[in-house]
């Protein structure tokens, strides 16, 4: 792999970019002080770039009785299952922001099941981590689990939805050895 792909593919970004994916980039660059590697590995193809980003942005930013830090909890918690490397760091990182808890990004990565949660965010994770080992048993009594602690139909959907994204994510990650920003690794600890 060439030491300055963000994936083991010979897919270089569209040179130049468009103007508003340039102007997206630069968002990114101005908010997060980075380009995430995933966005210049989608940018080979704009309009698997623009899908990308657009279920991005609305599972992961748009309204939701989920809060920001509880869906990236989810893709910490899939993300770990999976052994996504790329997701792990930087979904991580995301976490140890929002959180402002290092420990818990760690303990998420490591095994949610040893952080100190509320039992509504712990029936979350358990949910999606059932989705993501075993989706053909999902059943009513694992809805059931979610609605008893307060989570409604419509949370159950966002649930679903972020932990199937970052499912798909991680195994696009897997199959391209997509690495993350080395600056993730530091930030926020």
């Amino acid at each position: 792999m060439n030491k300055k792909s963000v994936t083991a593919l010979d897919l270089p970004m569209v040179d130049p970019l468009p103007e508003d994916t340039q102007r997206y980039f630069e968002i990114c660059q101005e908010k997060l002080g980075l380009v995430p590697n995933v966005l210049q590995a989608y940018a080979f193809d704009i309009d698997k770039l623009n899908a990308f980003t657009t279920i991005y942005n609305d599972l992961m930013l748009a309204d939701s009785a989920l809060t920001k830090l509880e869906r990236e909890m989810i893709a910490v918690v899939v993300s770990s299952i999976n052994s996504c490397f790329y997701c792990l760091a930087a979904h991580g990182q995301a976490v140890r922001a929002l959180s402002g808890d290092p420990i818990l990004g760690e303990q998420l990565v490591m095994n949610y099941r040893v952080a100190d949660l509320t039992e509504k965010q712990r029936k979350m994770l358990d949910f999606a981590a059932k989705l993501t080992e075993s989706c053909a048993k999902m059943d009513e009594e694992d809805r059931e689990a979610l609605r008893a602690v307060g989570w409604s139909d419509r949370d159950i959907w966002d649930i679903s939805a972020v932990a199937a994204f970052f499912n798909m994510t991680n195994r696009v990650a897997a199959a391209t050895e997509m690495k993350p920003n080395e600056a993730y690794h530091a930030q926020n600890r």
